[in-house]
């Protein structure tokens, strides 16, 4: 079973960080980038000091677009992790999800059911028989 619709369609999208400082840019720029969110701050605050003036209007309209980062629990198993990864805080999303995994479920278990109560499957099933006694 291939596992496609699991996995999030952008998992190193631009979120604000939860653990904010400010508004949380530096932070979700640090963790987008893999950067120490704290040497991502100074530098901001050095730029910001140092003059260059473009960096307030750039901080603002990226606190404004930016969303903040979905709720993930810390210290996931694998399991955890991808069962987390596959839900959506939008509800349309995670119902679409939900009925595609039970559509699939039914799709296989319909060829299961076609396989077991064909001829064929009796036939072997008698023949199994036979070889044990």
């Amino acid at each position: 079973m291939r596992d496609d619709y699991i996995s999030s369609p952008n998992p190193k999208r631009l979120y604000r960080s939860r653990d904010k400082v400010i508004a949380g840019v530096c932070g979700g720029i640090a963790e987008r980038m893999g950067w120490d969110p704290t040497i991502t701050r100074v530098v901001a605050a050095i730029c910001l000091f140092g003059g260059v003036g473009f960096i307030i209007p750039v901080y603002l309209v990226v606190w404004a677009i930016t969303p903040y980062q979905p709720y993930r629990p810390r210290n996931l198993t694998p399991d955890e992790e991808r069962f987390w990864t596959s839900v959506s805080d939008r509800p349309r999303e995670t119902f679409s999800n939900i009925r595609y995994k039970f559509k699939d479920m039914d799709d296989r278990l319909a060829r299961m059911e076609r396989s077991v109560t064909s001829e064929e499957w009796k036939l072997r099933k008698e023949f199994r028989d036979l070889e044990g006694i």
